[in-house]
C-alpha cells in the first residue's frame, strides 16, 4: 500500500474517529487504526467492541493499494507535531512495516494484522426500520437530551437516548432520564414509515453530537434489534443498541397542574445560581416560594449557619406554594431550555414539576421534569 495524504486532513479524521477508542481495550488489536485503501478512497476504523467509527478520504495520489492496522496512538501524537504538508505512506504488509516520508524526514513504525480487527456490524435487512433526519435536528435533539441520561448499572435502559417513532402521526420522539429528571422532546419533520424505537448509549451519542456540528446533509439513520447505523457524508457509526425495555415514559409526567408560571428564564437561572452557593453540599437543596407575581429563591447550610434568598419577578396562576429541588438539577433543567421565557407547571410540592419553553416552534415540542425534595 503507497499513497500521499495531507497530515492536516489525516489528523483532524483520525482525533474525530479516536474518541471511540477505550483507554482499557481488552484487546491490543483495539489500540489501532484499521486503513483500508481502494478505488481511491481511503477508509480508516477505530473500534471498542460497542462502537465502531468510520471515516472516508479521497486520495488523488495512489501507487497501490492495501490495508493494515496502525497504532492510533503514535499516529495522532506524531501528526499534531506537523505544519500542513503531504504525508506519503509505504507499508510492506508482508512484515506489518510502516514508512511515513515528509518534507524533512521520516518514519518507522510497525502495524499489526487487519484479520485481527474486528468486522463492521451489519443490520439485518430483514428486520431493518430506517428514517432520514436533518443534521441540525438530529443534534438538536441530542444537546436536548443527553444531559439527563443515567449512569445506572442496575437499569441500563437509562443510560441512553430512548428515540421513539411514530409512524401513524409522523414523529419522533426523544427521551432521556435519570429517575430524578426527564426531558421528552419531539420533532415533527421527520418522515417515519413505521413505528419503531431503539435505545442509542450515551457514549455513540457524544460521538455524534461531535461531528454533527459540521454536517451539511441528512443523517440516514438504520437499525435492527441489535444495532444502529448511522450514515453522514464523511462518516459512519454503528453501534450495538441497549436491549432493554425503555419505562413508559408519558405514564410519569403529571397531566393536571393547576399553578402555572411563567419568568425569565435567564433571570431565574441566575438567580439559583446565586443562591445555590448557600444550599448544603451534602444535599444542594434549594427552595423555590411562589406568591403573588414574585418568585423567591431560597438556600441554607445549617451547619454552617449561612443562607441566601434572591427574589424575581413573574406571571403566576395558582395559589402560593413552596417546593424544593436539588440546585444542580434545577440549573441543568434551565440551562437546556432556548426560550427567554420559561413555563413552570406545579400541582403541589410532592410533585415533579414541568419546564418548558414560553416560545413555542412548529418543529419541536420540549417538556422537561423534574422531581422536587423534601424540604420539612
Amino acid at each position: 500500500m503507497n499513497f500521499v495524504v495531507s497530515s492536516s486532513e489525516l489528523l483532524n479524521r483520525l482525533q474525530t474517529i479516536s474518541k471511540v477508542i477505550s483507554n482499557k481495550n481488552t484487546l491490543p488489536i483495539l489500540d489501532n487504526f484499521l486503513f483500508q485503501l481502494k478505488d481511491n478512497e481511503l477508509k480508516i476504523t477505530a473500534c471498542d467492541l460497542e462502537t465502531t467509527f468510520v471515516t472516508t478520504l479521497k486520495i488523488e495520489n495512489v501507487t497501490s493499494e492495501g490495508e493494515i492496522a496502525i497504532p492510533a496512538k503514535l499516529l495522532t501524537d506524531s501528526l499534531r507535531e506537523f505544519s500542513d504538508q503531504p504525508l506519503t505512506f509505504k507499508v510492506d504488509e508482508s512484515t506489518l512495516s510502516i514508512e511515513i516520508r515528509w518534507n524533512s524526514g521520516k518514519s518507522n513504525i510497525l502495524g499489526a494484522n487487519v484479520e485481527d480487527f474486528p468486522s463492521l456490524p451489519t443490520i439485518d435487512e430483514e428486520k431493518k426500520s430506517a428514517i432520514e433526519i436533518s443534521a441540525d435536528a438530529l443534534l438538536e435533539s441530542i444537546n436536548r437530551t443527553l444531559f439527563a441520561t443515567a449512569d445506572d448499572q442496575l437499569r441500563p435502559a437509562m443510560n441512553g437516548i430512548y428515540f421513539d417513532l411514530n409512524g401513524d402521526e409522523n414523529y419522533l420522539t426523544f427521551v432521556a432520564s435519570d429517575a430524578h429528571k426527564l426531558v421528552r422532546y419531539i420533532r415533527n419533520e421527520v418522515t417515519i414509515e413505521k413505528n419503531a424505537s431503539f435505545i442509542l448509549p450515551k457514549k455513540p451519542a457524544s460521538l455524534l453530537k461531535s461531528i454533527l456540528t459540521k454536517e451539511e446533509e441528512n443523517v440516514k439513520i438504520e437499525f435492527d434489534e441489535k444495532n444502529v447505523l448511522f450514515s453522514l457524508s464523511n462518516y459512519v457509526l454503528v453501534c450495538r443498541l441497549i436491549e432493554n425495555a425503555y419505562p413508559s415514559y408519558n405514564s410519569v409526567i403529571p397531566k393536571n397542574n393547576p399553578n402555572k408560571v411563567t419568568v425569565d428564564r435567564v433571570e431565574l437561572l441566575n438567580s439559583i445560581r446565586r443562591v445555590a452557593t448557600f444550599s448544603s453540599p451534602a444535599s444542594n437543596l434549594i427552595k423555590l416560594k411562589i406568591a403573588g407575581n414574585e418568585l423567591t429563591s431560597y438556600a441554607q447550610d445549617l451547619d454552617f449557619s449561612i443562607s441566601g434568598d434572591d427574589r424575581v419577578t413573574c406571571q403566576y396562576d395558582g395559589g402560593d406554594i413552596e417546593i424544593g429541588f436539588k440546585s444542580t438539577f434545577l440549573i441543568e433543567i434551565l440551562s437546556n431550555i432556548n426560550s427567554q421565557n420559561v413555563s413552570i407547571e406545579l400541582a403541589d410540592s410532592n410533585r415533579a414539576a414541568l419546564f418548558l419553553p414560553f416560545d413555542k416552534s412548529e418543529k419541536e415540542d420540549l417538556l422537561m421534569l423534574l422531581m422536587p425534595m423534601m424540604i420539612g
